[in-house]
């Protein structure tokens, strides 16, 4: 039995996964966000800490006898994030998130200090990105600067609390811009423009790799057999793609989570930082991937639902179904940024914006211009990665936002790739940090990350597409008109 935890943003989940693929049970415990001023996005570690304690007491009363057959740990989690640490282990100060976007004065700032960083990282310097945090915590909270003797990724901090080590991994630390992503190694060089060295970084190893062992109190107390083995784990997206089988050239996903990604694994190094994709290694050995980021998908659709009044998201979705395509074509536009955005446009500032609006509109053609906008966004990710004709042959979709056949259809159509949905494709970054523990106990890669077996196929319409196009065309002429009219603070 492997078991699985995956550190998110509004929750941390648990899955445990047996050695026939079964998923034999899974539990979720909230998290909440904290936002003390306008761009500012973080969470208390604490706050992560007593959430698995009570997924763990959880999966002890109601799934003890699996819990008992664990021989091996794996760990997902939400990237970028920086957790601060004193030279005795303790949290200086709440964790900054993924998500927040006050550091950027300190990206231009690194990126002036060090000319390589594109060549190094893969990657534009970004708000969201670890290093930049650490730049604005130097400025602004010189004390805690000087004081921190480590800083790990949210995921990584939680392995600090199972295990002990100050332990990290490839996928995740890529999204630091401290790493060398080539080369799977800290940067010196990178790490030095941030008045920083690698006495300050964890120790690195392969997702799939052994990085500690189960504390014995922790084990105890949990129900959990001595000796529990914990593996490097991966980022979320990272994990994901373990979990989705995505671990071959040419396989990939698109997510529709809080945030919106796509994903692109290959057998190399593919920077394309001019188009703020990102370039990051995989969590597997010898492997990268590409991947856009946007950083409002279905966090869009849960904003409209409330703000329409429906009763649900799925209850919105069902009244956009029932749009004719003509009411679609006239529907307003939406630009998606309702926390700024990453992939293409690298702007914190960025903001939303419907277009269009007449007495005609109603909530469900709010619903449908949220959902479109959000599919052109990710439709602007996919022309960042380059990808040639016939190198993807299909993407499994995954996240909330795989449960809409309706928003299946438009990224398929939009996309021009054919949309797999896959049963047990919900579980995320949760099945796939359980399946990294499989390998880290000495499971072999073609037999431990299968492909789940496909739920549904969207294929690509010629007629949606070709309206699409047109839409999508204002939907890129609204933003140039816009850019400049959003706040720079």
């Amino acid at each position: 039995m492997y078991l699985g935890i995956d550190l998110g943003t509004s929750e941390v989940k648990f899955l445990l996964l047996d050695a026939q693929h079964q998923i034999h049970a899974v539990v979720g415990e909230p998290l909440t966000v904290q936002r003390p001023q306008p761009l500012w996005s973080e969470q208390s570690p604490g706050e992560w800490w007593a959430a698995t304690e009570r997924a763990m007491q959880r999966l002890k009363a109601e799934h003890g006898a699996a819990l008992a057959q664990v021989r091996a740990i794996g760990l997902s989690g939400q990237m970028h994030g920086a957790v601060l640490m004193d030279a005795a282990g303790e949290v200086l100060r709440p964790a900054i998130l993924w998500n927040d976007g006050r550091s950027g004065a300190e990206c231009a700032e690194l990126e002036a200090a060090c000319p390589r960083l594109h060549a190094i990282a893969g990657n534009l310097a970004m708000p969201g990105f670890t290093a930049p945090k650490l730049l604005w915590v130097r400025k602004h909270e010189p004390d805690l600067f000087a004081r921190t003797a480590t800083v790990l990724l949210p995921k990584d901090w939680l392995r600090f609390m199972l295990t002990g080590e100050r332990v990290g991994e490839m996928s995740d630390a890529a999204g630091t811009l401290w790493l060398d992503v080539a080369a799977r190694r800290w940067s010196p060089e990178v790490l030095a423009a941030c008045g920083m060295s690698e006495a300050q970084m964890p120790r690195l190893v392969e997702g799939s790799e052994v990085s500690g062992v189960l504390k014995a109190e922790l084990a105890e107390r949990w129900g959990l057999p001595a000796g529990v083995v914990i593996a490097g784990g991966g980022g979320d997206n990272a994990a994901s793609a373990v979990g989705i089988g995505a671990v071959r050239p040419g396989e990939g996903f698109v997510s529709l989570g809080t945030s919106g990604v796509i994903f692109l694994t290959s057998d190399r190094f593919r920077p394309n930082p001019a188009s703020a994709m990102h370039a990051f290694c995989h969590a597997l050995p010898g492997t990268w991937h590409q991947m856009s980021v946007m950083l409002s998908a279905a966090n869009g659709l849960r904003w409209v639902t409330h703000l329409v009044g429906a009763a649900s998201e799925a209850a919105l979705l069902e009244q956009v179904a029932q749009l004719t395509p003509q009411q679609r074509e006239r529907a307003p536009l939406f630009l998606p940024y309702l926390n700024g955005e990453r992939t293409p446009h690298n702007n914190p500032h960025a903001q939303g914006c419907f277009f269009g609006l007449t007495n005609d509109h109603d909530a469900a053609a709010l619903g449908y211009a949220v959902v479109e906008g959000v599919t052109f966004g990710l439709l602007d990710g996919w022309h960042s990665l380059g990808v040639q004709p016939g190198e993807v042959a299909s993407l499994s979709l995954v996240g909330g936002g795989a449960r809409s056949a309706l928003w299946a259809q438009l990224l398929a159509s939009a996309i021009g790739v054919p949309m797999v949905t896959r049963h047990g494709g919900e579980a995320g970054g949760a099945l796939g940090a359980a399946r990294l523990a499989w390998l880290a106990d000495g499971g072999a890669v073609d037999e431990v990350c299968r492909a789940p077996e496909v739920a549904a196929t969207f294929a690509p319409d010629a007629g949606e597409a070709e309206v699409l196009a047109g839409r999508y065309a204002r939907f890129r002429a609204l933003y140039r008109a816009v850019e400049g009219l959003f706040p720079a603070a």
